[in-house]
């Protein structure tokens, strides 16, 4: 029998975000079986309920995301009939979104959703711990996004 080598920090931690991701991945998919939406349309669906009428950029800008990331997720809700789209008055040539009924009732969903997750554990986790995960997580977004 061959001994295994401990993994290193690195691939340690690296294991532990796979781990993250992939329990993001089966909790979204979950959350379309039971509310219909995934994780990331449920989060524009907040989005937009906390601040109605705003434009796919500001809805992108919310997200820091490119606006061309959401366009599709956009798409999908307003085919769904969770989002409807209207003509700013003042600029014709930009849309704003606002929530249906429909998106409404899921913006309004508690239970059974990542953010009830998310929730729960940041009230375990200390505000020390909720700080340093979020230097580490921007500092591995900013070296993810440099071109070596």
């Amino acid at each position: 029998m061959v001994a295994q080598k401990p993994m290193g920090e690195t691939l340690q931690f690296m294991r532990r975000l796979w781990d993250l991701v992939h329990a993001f991945d089966v909790a979204s998919k979950r959350m379309a079986r039971t509310l219909g939406v995934t994780g990331p349309q449920r989060l524009v669906i907040r989005l937009v309920g906390l601040a109605p009428n705003q434009t796919a950029s500001e809805i992108a800008a919310g997200l820091g995301q490119h606006p061309s990331t959401l366009s599709g997720v956009l798409a999908r809700l307003e085919q769904r009939g969770l989002l409807v789209r209207t003509i700013d008055a003042a600029d014709r040539r930009r849309v704003r979104f606002r929530l249906t009924p429909g998106g409404k009732k899921i913006d309004r969903e508690r239970r059974g959703t990542i953010e009830a997750a998310v929730r729960r554990a940041l009230a375990r986790a200390g505000a020390e711990q909720i700080a340093a995960v979020g230097s580490v997580v921007a500092l591995l977004v900013e070296e993810l996004a440099r071109d070596d």
